[in-house]
């Protein structure tokens, strides 16, 4: 599908329009097109993900032309909104690509991770490759890192404005002025009081149209004041059964708040259960030196730690395992012990070979810490599958497996009320993407229940117009 310039309409007036080019109707893939009456401009070019790694719909043909794209704004590093810009570039976007100064120092990580999975993948099940290490370097070259609350002119006559998401480390939702109108991209919103990230910023009231996700837009997480002590209750439990606790965590932001947590109950409350504890994510353990050169991005709390020189993603019996063999030395280790490992919906990455050794265990313990998307093995296990297929062999799951909603790096619905609440009465419709149907539809019901603002869900590739 070929997009055309925007237009002048019959009454002079200039029109917008949009297009939903990923994440409609599910969680994963975003990516959105605004075309002003100049300019095609991008917002976050993701990957989509399911029960492969690299799922096929990432191969297909952009519903737009690469070359035509004037301008890519990023919101944030994780791989469903950052995963296909390699491919973009590969097919012939030359365009400056603008993102938060430690979203474009992750982007570059999480690439050549993704890459090196593919690689793996492609080597064992002869899967297709989506880009290539020159992309990347490629796309490095067109990134542009700004900093929080500067008003950028990425175009001539578009303003761009990154405010805090307290998503992940450098998260930022969008708010674009351009042809009259402002426009605000929510990319993710961050849960309440997320350690080491600062709170989520309220948006400006005089946004006119808002593209808002709404991954957890039907569900209420546990209560955040007791997550530590769930953290905690969760994992003795764990130690109790004498097995592996195998915890499956995004590599940035829900691997680093989890290790801050456990910094919390071993060097502070004094209760961690003495074991050892392996960050099994060459990805993690890179991103760390990022979240130590932005200090300025870090919550009160993290500053203060920061400040009497606690490192807070750091404490006694946590082993960094950064190189495969390293990895294979794990199996080793007796029980009780820890494993932190990628990928976050065990799609791929290390995780997967640590499922397929202890899934089959009843003395272990899978926690799962973060959003399951539809077709992944950790939606599959998070719903009581009792066998699953790795490696293409049957698994029996004789594990334990717990889900912690506290620890998801994601607002709740009560959380995205709050702050689509903030933006005033303005607005004149809320666009919902990033969520499944039943998610996206609840929290439309609840917006136009709390706030009479007008709520629509659109379809994969649907067109409208912003007037």
């Amino acid at each position: 599908m070929k997009i055309g310039k925007g237009f002048l309409t019959s009454f002079g007036m200039k029109n917008m329009k949009l297009t939903f080019c990923g994440a409609a109707h599910e969680v994963t893939g975003s990516c959105h097109l605004l075309q002003t009456d100049k300019y095609k401009i991008l917002v976050d070019c993701g990957m989509f993900q399911g029960g492969n790694f690299n799922e096929g719909k990432n191969h297909d043909v952009f519903p737009f032309n690469p070359q035509e794209i004037d301008v890519l704004l990023v919101t944030h590093a994780h791989l469903d909104h950052i995963g296909r810009i390699p491919k973009l570039v590969k097919e012939g976007f030359t365009g400056k690509i603008f993102m938060t100064k430690a979203t474009v120092e992750f982007a570059e990580l999480i690439w050549l991770d993704a890459f090196h999975v593919m690689v793996e993948n492609h080597k064992r099940y002869s899967t297709p490759i989506l880009f290539d290490e020159t992309d990347i370097a490629t796309a490095r070259q067109f990134c542009h890192g700004i900093d929080y609350h500067a008003r950028v002119e990425v175009l001539p006559e578009v303003f761009v404005v990154w405010k805090d998401a307290g998503h992940i480390f450098g998260s930022a939702f969008l708010e674009i002025e351009a042809d009259g109108k402002k426009i605000a991209f929510s990319g993710d919103i961050g849960n309440e009081d997320e350690p080491i990230v600062r709170d989520t910023e309220s948006l400006s009231a005089d946004v006119d149209y808002l593209i808002c996700e709404s991954t957890y837009g039907d569900r209420i997480h546990e209560q955040i004041d007791v997550r530590r002590e769930v953290i905690l209750n969760l994992i003795k439990e764990g130690v109790t059964k004498g097995g592996t606790i195998m915890v499956p965590a995004f590599s940035l932001e829900r691997t680093q708040e989890f290790l801050y947590e456990l910094n919390k109950l071993s060097e502070y409350d004094k209760t961690l259960p003495d074991m050892p504890i392996f960050l099994d994510s060459p990805l993690a353990i890179d991103a760390t030196s990022v979240y130590k050169k932005y200090s300025e991005y870090y919550d009160v709390e993290a500053m203060r730690l920061h400040m009497v020189g606690d490192d807070f993603l750091d404490f006694p019996n946590l082993q960094m395992t950064h190189t495969v063999e390293e990895s294979k030395k794990i199996n080793h280790v007796p029980g009780p012990k820890m494993i932190i490992a990628g990928a976050g919906m065990m799609n791929g990455g290390r995780i997967v070979h640590h499922a397929f050794r202890y899934l089959p265990d009843p003395a272990s313990t899978l926690l799962i810490v973060g959003y399951q998307a539809q077709g992944t093995l950790g939606r599959k296990l998070y719903e009581g599958a009792e066998k699953v297929k790795i490696f293409n062999e049957d698994v029996n799951v004789k594990c334990t497996v717990k889900a912690l909603g506290a620890l998801s790096a994601h607002g709740d619905q009560n959380k995205l009320l709050k702050w689509v609440g903030s933006s005033g009465k303005k607005l004149k419709k809320i666009y919902l993407v990033h969520g499944e149907p039943h998610a996206a539809t609840e929290l439309a019901h609840r917006l136009r229940d709390n706030y009479n603002f007008d709520a629509f869900i659109p379809e994969e590739n649907e067109q409208i117009n912003l007037e």
